[in-house]
């Protein structure tokens, strides 16, 4: 008998039948309306779940008691209380890896399109105010030879280093839990604490996970380490940085200015300050938001669903007690 599975993200057609080849599938096409009715309609016969973007908490995973598996449409795994699916033996799944590159690339066009002051400038010329030459009161920066400072050298960090490097003769600060020296080899990088990245970096980048730990990491404190000049790129999760502290750094001039695909709180409240800054680059959580790298990592998501409920260790579990997967 086929296994049932709650799918709360759309699939391509191909993907789709796939699935459904090796499960009963129950598309629930808004799960966030009506404080999730139709998620926790579906959730009880649930033996696996797919998706993205929910919280999914104790209160609704209780009402799905013969769960054995979920698969996330993410790198990303805050969204899910581990230890809670510990207890439960319930193996999570993410899709590490097909986004790196993707996302890489997003960071260093928000490193670009700040220091250039690209978005800015475009607005100009598209509101018709490029009436004459512009002078120094419109440049910008450059970016190579520049010193880029990388918080969190996993898959993602080291893709961006290697922009930065080869691409752009960028000397390599990082900050992690700790030194990597094949990292150091490949990008003649330095590992530094995160006070002397801070102090010494053109631009940091952000590409931690959200943790206990790294929730809040940048804050206050930390944005008065770095320069006047520097400037602050977030690919990682809004809550790693204190937006409150991060405004005022910038309304201060403490900072030059900060590439944001990440918010405490998203979408945007379309009256934060953070939209009234000509030296804030904001972009819609785009990180991987490619055509080729969503059908990937969809792709991921589904095959490991599919080994999960046949009783097989996924290619990516999260969590080290979903591996005594149930039949």
């Amino acid at each position: 008998m086929k296994k049932h599975v709650v799918l709360y993200k759309k699939l391509s057609e191909p993907l789709l039948a796939r699935l459904q080849a090796h499960a009963q599938v129950t598309l629930v096409a808004d799960p966030k309306r009506d404080d999730h009715a139709e998620l926790r309609a579906a959730l009880p016969h649930a033996d696996g779940l797919l998706g993205a973007s929910i919280r999914l908490d104790a209160r609704l995973l209780d009402l799905a008691p013969q769960l054995k598996a979920i698969s996330t449409v993410s790198v990303g795994v805050d969204n899910y209380d581990i230890p809670y699916l510990d207890r439960r033996g319930i193996a999570l799944c993410n899709t590490p890896d097909v986004l790196t590159e993707t996302t890489a690339d997003t960071g260093f066009a928000l490193i670009m399109a700040t220091a250039r002051r690209v978005v800015e400038l475009a607005s100009m010329v598209r509101n018709g105010d490029w009436t004459q030459n512009i002078g120094p009161a419109h440049f910008g920066s450059d970016v190579h030879g520049k010193t880029l400072g990388i918080i969190g050298m996993g898959r993602i960090g080291e893709a961006l280093a290697q922009r930065g490097h080869f691409g752009f003769g960028m000397p390599v600060l990082y900050h992690s839990h700790s030194p990597k020296p094949a990292v150091e080899a490949r990008f003649n990088a330095g590992y530094r604490s995160l006070e002397a990245l801070l102090s010494e970096a053109d631009f940091v980048c952000l590409t931690v996970p959200l943790t206990t730990q790294t929730e809040g990491l940048i804050g206050k404190e930390q944005l008065a380490l770095m320069r006047p000049e520097s400037i602050l790129i977030n690919i990682a999760r809004g809550k790693v940085v204190d937006e409150h502290a991060l405004i005022a750094a910038l309304q201060s001039g403490k900072i030059r200015g900060a590439g944001l695909d990440v918010f405490e709180r998203e979408p945007l409240n379309s009256d934060s300050p953070l939209l009234q800054m000509n030296n804030v680059v904001a972009t819609p959580h785009i990180g991987s938001a490619t055509h080729e790298t969503r059908e990937a990592m969809a792709r991921c998501a589904v095959d490991n669903l599919i080994s999960a409920l046949q009783g097989e260790r996924p290619a990516n579990l999260v969590n080290l007690k979903g591996r005594e997967l149930r039949g």
